[in-house]
C-alpha cells in the first residue's frame, strides 16, 4: 500500500462543524494545519449524508457568528433553494482551498503513536496514522497539537486520555436533572426522512421489514403532521453502546424510519393529509448525539450552565436549552426529550477545550469536558462550530508560542479572547478592544449613533442597538475619520448587518412553494472605502460591489488624514447598518485572496500535448499477430 507522511502543527481530527471551523481558524492563523475526516463530505452531523439543521443558542442576536455565519451565508450567496450538493460543495471549497490547510478526505484515524513520557510523566500524541479508503493509503500525520473533533473521541482510546461515558449520579455535581445512580446511558442515534409535496398523489409500498406503526398510539407524542417535523425523534441507541453496537442500531434504525412513513403514507388517521408528499431522501448513515467525552483541567456543568458560565476563559458560549433525550429513544413511550431551562448566552471555559492528562491533545464539539446534564446543552451544531474555532486559534497560537494548550491559561487567555473577538466570535462577557488607530481620530457620519462603533459590541442585543444606521447612496450614507497628522494604515475592518435572528438553516422539507433562502435585505452590498490624499482629496483604496459577508477585512497601504466609509447599496433594506468600521495597522490571519475560477481551456493547458494526442488510425497501428484456442 502508499504510505504518505505529513508534518505539520497542527492536526484535526473529524471534518464535521466543529472540525471544520477548528481547522479553518488554525490555517488563517497561520498554522500549517492537516484536517483528517473519514467521510467523502464534509459537515457531519449537518452534511448531505445525514441532514441535521445546525441548532445553536436561542433567543434574537444570538447567533453564533464567526467562522459559522461566514460559511452559511457563502451557502445563501450561492444556495438559495437548499440544495445539499450545494451545501457540500460550500463546506468543501473552504477546506480544500484553503492555504495552510492539507485536507484528507474518507480518511479514517485509528492508530496513535506516543513520544516517549517526559521528567514529569507527562504524555504526548507524536503521530496519528489514517487509511483512506478511496487512494488505498496510510497517511501518517506527525504534529505538535491534535484536536479531536470526531465526535466519538477516536483518540482517547488511542492515547489514554482520561475519558468519561453516561450519565453522572446526582450527587457527584450536584445535578438535580441527573439520575440517583450513574450508569453507561447515553442519547441515542437518528436516521433522518426529508420529504417533497408534489401536485400529485404519491404512494408508497413498504418494505416488508419495516417495522408497522399500526395506530397512532404506537407513536406517542411524535408524529405531529406531515409537514412539521424533521423526524429528529427517529431515534434508538442510547440503551447500548452507540459506537461499538452502531451497526446494529443503523439496522433498527432502518426499519423503524421506512416504518414511520408507511404510517404516515398508509396507516395515519391523517394519512390524507400526506398523499402528495413523497420521499424526497432516507439517509443511511445515522447522526449521533452522545459517546465518549473527554477530561479537561474543568468539567463543564449542569450548575456552570444554570449560572451563566462566568469564567475568566470563556471562548465561546451556548444558549440551547439543556435537551436530554430518552435513552430508550422511539420505544420510550412518553416524551422523547426534556428540556430544561438553560439562559442564553452562558459562557463555556477554555479549560474545557484541552486533555487533563494528554499534553498536546485538545477537543472541540460534543466531546468536550463536561457532564452528561451539560452535554445536553452544549452538543448543538452552532455551539460545537464556535468550540471548534476557538480551539483551533488556540492551537495556532500554541504553535507561535511554542507552548502546550494548558500553559495558554491564564498568562495568554486574553490574547486568546481578542483573536476571537477579532475574528467575531462574540464573548458575552467581554468587550472587543478598539483599534488604537480609531480612538485617535475624529469620527463624523452622516447617520446616527456613529459612536456605537466604538463601543467593542459587534451586534444588537435585546431592546439595544450596537449599530451605525445611516442612508444609502454616492453621497449619503458615510462615516468618516480625521487625524490630526498623517498615520499608516494597512486596511480596515468592517462588521455589517447579516440579520442574526435568521438561523441560515437548510431545509428540513420541500414544500412546493414556500421561503426560500435569500441574502438579509441588512447586509451591505457595495460600498467604497477612500482616503484622504496629502492634497486633501479623497482617492479610492478599495471598493466591494457584490460583499455576502458579515465581517469584512480589506487591505491596502495608505498614509492619510482621513478615511471614509460611503454605504452605497444594500441586498433589500432602505437604510445601511454598520456594528464596526476601524482602521488597522496590520492583520494577525492570513489575507491571501480566494482561489480564483479556471477556465476549462487553463486546466486543459496543465495537460501535456502528447497525453491529448488523438489515437493512431486504423492504418498506423503495427500489425499484431493473436492466436486464439477452443
Amino acid at each position: 500500500m502508499n504510505h504518505v507522511n505529513h508534518d505539520c502543527e497542527v492536526c484535526v481530527v473529524g471534518g464535521g462543524m466543529a472540525g471544520l471551523c477548528a481547522a479553518l481558524a488554525s490555517a488563517r492563523r497561520g498554522a500549517r494545519t492537516t484536517l483528517v475526516h473519514d467521510r467523502p463530505v464534509l459537515g457531519g452531523n449537518a452534511s448531505s449524508e445525514i441532514r441535521m439543521w445546525i441548532c445553536g443558542a436561542h433567543g434574537g442576536h444570538n447567533k453564533e457568528a464567526g467562522l459559522l455565519e461566514e460559511i452559511q451565508l457563502d451557502n445563501l450567496h450561492r444556495n438559495p433553494s437548499g440544495n445539499y450538493s450545494i451545501w457540500d460543495s460550500v463546506l468543501w471549497a473552504n477546506a480544500a482551498l484553503q492555504k495552510n490547510l492539507t485536507l484528507l478526505l474518507n480518511c479514517s484515524c485509528n492508530d496513535a503513536t506516543m513520544a516517549p513520557p517526559a521528567a514529569d510523566g507527562t504524555r504526548r500524541i507524536q503521530s496519528i496514522r489514517a487509511w483512506q479508503l478511496t487512494s488505498q493509503t496510510w497517511h501518517t500525520i506527525n504534529a505538535r497539537t491534535f484536536i479531536d473533533c470526531s465526535g466519538d473521541s477516536i483518540l482517547a482510546p488511542l492515547t489514554g486520555a482520561d475519558f468519561r461515558v453516561g450519565r453522572e449520579a446526582r450527587d457527584e455535581h450536584q445535578e438535580d436533572i441527573e439520575p440517583q445512580v450513574g450508569d453507561k446511558r447515553t442519547m441515542g442515534n437518528s436516521l433522518l426522512i426529508q420529504i417533497r409535496r408534489t401536485d400529485e398523489p404519491q404512494p408508497f409500498v413498504a418494505p416488508q421489514w419495516a417495522y408497522k406503526f399500526e395506530t397512532p398510539d404506537d407513536l406517542p407524542n411524535r408524529i405531529n403532521g406531515v409537514q412539521g417535523t424533521n423526524f429528529w425523534w427517529l431515534e434508538v441507541g442510547g440503551l447500548h453502546d452507540t459506537i461499538a453496537d452502531a451497526e446494529g442500531i443503523r439496522d433498527d434504525l432502518m426499519r423503524v424510519a421506512w416504518g414511520v412513513w408507511d404510517h404516515i403514507k398508509n396507516r395515519s388517521p391523517k394519512r390524507d393529509e400526506a398523499t402528495n408528499w413523497a420521499l424526497e431522501w432516507l439517509g443511511s448513515l445515522p447522526g449521533k448525539r452522545e459517546n465518549r467525552r473527554y477530561l479537561g483541567d474543568h468539567i463543564l456543568t449542569q450548575n456552570d450552565v444554570t449560572a451563566g458560565g462566568i469564567f475568566d476563559d470563556v471562548v465561546a458560549y451556548g444558549g440551547w436549552s439543556m435537551d436530554d433525550h430518552h435513552p430508550a429513544g422511539i420505544y420510550y413511550p412518553g416524551k422523547p426529550t426534556i428540556f430544561h431551562p438553560a439562559p442564553s448566552p452562558y459562557g463555556i471555559p477554555y479549560r474545557s477545550l484541552y486533555s487533563r492528562n494528554v499534553a498536546n491533545l485538545m477537543m472541540a464539539g460534543r466531546n468536550i469536558s463536561v457532564t452528561h446534564a451539560a452535554l445536553s446543552s452544549t452538543r448543538v451544531m452552532a455551539t460545537c462550530a464556535i468550540i471548534g474555532q476557538a480551539a483551533g486559534t488556540a492551537a495556532a497560537l500554541c504553535a507561535r508560542h511554542g507552548c502546550t494548550p494548558r500553559e495558554l491559561y491564564p498568562s495568554r487567555i486574553a490574547q486568546l479572547q481578542q483573536a476571537l473577538m477579532d475574528d467575531d466570535c462574540w464573548l458575552p462577557s467581554i468587550s472587543r478592544p478598539i483599534s488604537k488607530l480609531a480612538l485617535a481620530a475624529t469620527l463624523t457620519s452622516t447617520g446616527r449613533d456613529e459612536a456605537l462603533l466604538l463601543d467593542g459590541l459587534d451586534r444588537d442585543r435585546p431592546d439595544e442597538s450596537h449599530a451605525w444606521v445611516g442612508p444609502v447612496g454616492a453621497s449619503a450614507g458615510q462615516i468618516e475619520y480625521r487625524w490630526a497628522q498623517p498615520i499608516a494604515i494597512a486596511g480596515v475592518r468592517l462588521v455589517l448587518d447579516s440579520n442574526l435572528q435568521h438561523t441560515k438553516r437548510m431545509p428540513c422539507s420541500y414544500p412546493q412553494k414556500g421561503d426560500r433562502c435569500a441574502m438579509p435585505g441588512s447586509l451591505l452590498k457595495h460600498f467604497r472605502i477612500e482616503s484622504l490624499d496629502d492634497r486633501g482629496q479623497w482617492q479610492p483604496v478599495a471598493e466591494v460591489r457584490e460583499n455576502h459577508q458579515r465581517l469584512v477585512r480589506l487591505p491596502f497601504s495608505a498614509r492619510t488624514t482621513g478615511l471614509r466609509l460611503t454605504a452605497l447599496e444594500t441586498w433589500g433594506d432602505d437604510v445601511a447598518r454598520v456594528f464596526a468600521f476601524e482602521p488597522v495597522d496590520g492583520f494577525d490571519v492570513d489575507m491571501t485572496p480566494p482561489v480564483q475560477g479556471l477556465t476549462f481551456a487553463e486546466a486543459r493547458a496543465t495537460i501535456a500535448p502528447r497525453d491529448l494526442a488523438p489515437p493512431a488510425k486504423d492504418d498506423e497501428k503495427p500489425a499484431t499477430r493473436r492466436t486464439i484456442s477452443a
